[in-house]
């Protein structure tokens, strides 16, 4: 099934107003539980959203890795700024090496729901990230149609700094898809989904692709778990035929067409 189908089969009632509006993290405090949220720069090419997962992985979309003639871009393109805020990073790193999902096909402007289920990247930094206020974030079970959410995200005219969406709202998950009300736009592509439970948050969801529904906006997401498991495993993989999208600097890797994504 089609996720644009899907989506307009899924609101032909009135969505509920999104719960919170965004708000930009402007001061060091403002960005406190944030600051492993940045901005991965793409050299010749734009940006998407990323976030540390672990000391010296990030997190994003599938799709960012992929240039505009459908090739897998080479990782000394991409920088990663974590935390940015007005021009400068708490942290600035380059990449040594790329990794999509091992079932991820980038077939162009596709909404199919299995390619958006997969549609998770890790990048490796090519030095650790060990700072006190950069702090690595869990991951947590896919979240239920109904979950208020967070999401942090960097984006077209909004590119100097995060911007924080509190709460919105889990509309509908269904094969490996999750559909939400929270506001991204264009660069908001691989920007985590948060679960506050505890206080804490969590990652549950990576942005993978938006809808423009009767004029409601709709930001489509992974589920994360189960893909993001799979995706850890391949990572760490040293074998060639177990790992064998891995690209690293100064390799490339032809594949399919254009991917229009936010």
């Amino acid at each position: 099934m089609r996720i644009l189908s899907f989506v307009f089969l899924m609101i032909c009632g009135p969505l509920a107003a999104q719960e919170t509006g965004l708000v930009t993290l402007q001061t060091r405090e403002d960005s406190r539980n944030w600051a492993g949220v940045g901005r991965l720069d793409i050299i010749d090419k734009g940006f998407c959203t990323a976030a540390l997962i672990q000391n010296r992985l990030i997190l994003t979309a599938a799709h960012c890795l992929y240039d505009t003639d459908g090739s897998l871009i080479s990782p000394d393109r991409f920088v990663f700024e974590a935390g940015l805020r007005d021009g400068r990073a708490e942290a600035s790193r380059g990449i040594s090496r790329i990794l999509p999902h091992p079932d991820y096909k980038h077939d162009g402007p596709s909404t199919d729901a299995a390619e958006v289920a997969n549609d998770i990247a890790l990048l490796e930094l090519d030095q650790p990230i060990r700072n006190g206020r950069i702090m690595p974030y869990a991951t947590a079970p896919k979240p239920q149609a109904g979950d208020e959410i967070g999401i942090v995200s960097y984006g077209r005219d909004r590119a100097n700094a995060a911007s924080l969406q509190e709460v919105c709202k889990v509309i509908e998950r269904q094969s490996g898809v999750i559909l939400m009300d929270c506001d991204i736009t264009f660069g908001s592509s691989g920007s985590p989904v948060f679960s506050m439970a505890d206080g804490h948050p969590q990652i549950v969801s990576v942005v993978s692709a938006m809808a423009d529904v009767e004029g409601r906006q709709i930001s489509i997401g992974t589920s994360l778990q189960e893909p993001l498991a799979q995706l850890l495993a391949s990572f760490n993989s040293q074998s060639t035929g177990s790992a064998r999208k891995i690209v690293t600097n100064g390799q490339r890797n032809d594949t399919g067409a254009k991917f229009l994504r936010p």
